[in-house]
């Protein structure tokens, strides 16, 4: 049976209503690829308090965890992703890229120029038909 990964990734938007984009190392699964910063749900950890915690980690920044945005299963192959993607307002700090290789704040409009890990299309989906309804 294929191993199952409960991940969390951070939906955080700025003032000037740019999304929060990674760019996962050349040392990471996913080379090259982009994603919404997060990392996996420890064992007796709520999604909040693990989205919160690996920003922290990460990011070396404080959020604050709102409300689940998508929850999508991708399966890679020889591993499954349950991705929950939250919605986080930044509370503290600024954020650093520490494992990625790049952090970068994009409009909804422009998120499908970059190339996104699976798992995170439909979060990716969801935020620019969201930026059709304004």
């Amino acid at each position: 049976m294929k191993k199952m990964i409960k991940v969390v990734a951070s939906i955080i938007e700025n003032e000037n209503e740019e999304i929060l984009c990674a760019l996962r190392s050349p040392e990471m699964t996913l080379p090259n690829m982009w994603e919404f910063p997060g990392g996996k749900v420890e064992e007796n950890e709520s999604l909040f308090e693990a989205i919160e915690r690996e920003i922290k980690e990460e990011l070396d920044c404080d959020i604050k965890a709102l409300e689940v945005f998508n929850d999508n299963t991708h399966d890679y192959g020889n591993f499954i992703v349950n991705l929950i993607a939250i919605k986080c307002n930044l509370v503290g700090g600024v954020p650093v890229a520490g494992e990625h290789s790049k952090l970068i704040w994009l409009k909804r409009e422009n998120l499908e120029s970059l190339k996104w890990a699976p798992a995170d299309v439909p979060a990716v989906s969801q935020l620019i038909k969201e930026c059709d309804k304004k």
